[in-house]
Parts: C-alpha cells; structure tokens; sequence
C-alpha cells in the first residue's frame, strides 16, 4: 500500500487493497487528467508504475519527462504533443 497523489498536499490510500489496485488508481487519475487535453501537467507516480504510464502516454498523444526521484515514486511532467515549446531569453553577459 501507498500514498497515491491527487493534487499538492492532497493523497489518498487504500489500506485492504493490493499494489496493482494502487497502480490502476494512478493510471486512471492521469488518464482522467489527458483526456482533458490539458497542454502540461505533473504527477507523482510509483516508479514501478512508469512503464505502463509510458504506454498510456503514448496511447492519448503526450510525451513525458522523468524527473526527481523519492524513494520509491518519481516527479513525471507530461506535455501534449500539441504544446509548442516554450523559449526563454538568455542574457549571455558579455
């Protein structure tokens, strides 16, 4: 059993249910969050959980971006492949 994210400083767990109860919730919650053609969002998932969410990104046309790891759950940003990227001004200083 573990902390499943839903928002920041919001998680939910479910004591009597297994792991693969616990990934099917993830996997729901941000196949939920696609299919809102949102442009980018982030999600904290199991890392035990990444190749199927890979699957899935694949499926609904974002692409992903692992980033810091704790423990056993990995910072995952998901960007539609529709999302045009953003460009920063770098002052080079000389």
């Amino acid at each position: 059993m573990h902390h499943i994210h839903l928002a920041e400083g919001m998680r939910l767990r479910f004591p009597a249910r297994n792991t693969d109860f616990d990934q099917g919730v993830e996997i729901g919650i941000v196949a939920a969050l696609m299919s809102q053609d949102l442009m980018e969002f982030t999600r904290r998932i199991s890392s035990e959980n990444l190749g199927q969410m890979r699957a899935l990104v694949e499926q609904f046309g974002y692409r992903l971006i692992e980033g810091a790891e704790d423990g056993d759950f990995v910072e995952i940003r998901f960007y539609s492949r529709n999302a045009r990227p953003r460009l920063r001004v770098v002052h080079s200083g000389t």
